[in-house]
């Protein structure tokens, strides 16, 4: 008798769970086992491409983001889609883009999908492309200049092993300067690259530096944009 009303109260309780169940609305998953909003699914499907992200250099001082280890507000087209207001991490050592999609889980960009992205930091806006380098690679640059010619910084760190001086490693950031006219790609490391990258009109560059007492520098990679300006409406 006593098994009879165990099994009825058992019954009577699995049914009410599965009466529970059933008035939650389920929310879907994505290929990857992460929670999409109901009303968004396909949408964020399109978004949450990529795989999940997991940070393997948290013994290493420092942080292998650009700008800030939180994250970032910013915009990102995949493939042709732009999506604004995102939250983004630029991972500079691995160069990877991340963002977060559920309490502790982020995602790793899927890079062949990715075709642009932009991040907020400091009240600027920075634009980054996706191109190809000379060995085929896919890597995001810092647009800076954008005309018949483009200049593009890309950012990097990497890790300074300081284990053997009893020291934990650490990251340290660094970039480097491309100038991009006619489909190529050319390290640009001081005024002398430049006006070799652009020898046609290489009197013309040096008047203009001059008369403008310009001051040119790797170092301030902005102060190289009046002059591919100059150059660009050289050829109007």
């Amino acid at each position: 008798m006593r098994r009879y009303k165990f099994l009825v109260i058992l019954f009577y309780s699995l049914l009410q769970v599965a009466q529970l169940y059933a008035s939650i609305p389920h929310i879907p998953l994505s290929g990857n086992g992460i929670m999409i909003g109901q009303d968004t699914v396909k949408e964020n499907q399109f978004l949450h491409n990529g795989k999940i992200w997991k940070n393997v250099y948290y013994q290493v001082h420092g942080n292998q983001f650009l700008f800030a280890n939180g994250f970032l507000s910013g915009s990102i087209t995949i493939s042709g889609k732009t999506f604004d207001n995102i939250d983004l991490k630029y991972d500079i050592f691995k160069d990877e883009l991340l963002t977060p999609v559920n309490p502790g889980i982020i995602l790793q960009f899927n890079k062949e999908m990715v075709d642009s992205f932009s991040l907020n930091f400091q009240s600027k806006n920075f634009r980054f492309i996706k191109l190809k380098d000379k060995d085929g690679q896919e890597i995001y640059y810092s647009v800076l200049y954008k005309g018949k010619t483009a200049l593009y910084l890309k950012y990097y760190k990497k890790i300074e092993k300081l284990a053997d001086a009893g020291q934990y490693d650490q990251f340290y950031q660094y970039s480097k300067l491309f100038l991009v006219r006619n489909n190529d790609i050319v390290q640009i490391n001081g005024k002398n690259d430049l006006l070799k990258a652009i020898e046609d009109q290489h009197d013309l560059i040096r008047a203009f530096i001059k008369k403008n007492k310009l001051s040119v520098s790797e170092k301030i990679p902005e102060s190289f944009i009046p002059i591919l300006r100059y150059f660009d409406g050289l050829s109007k």
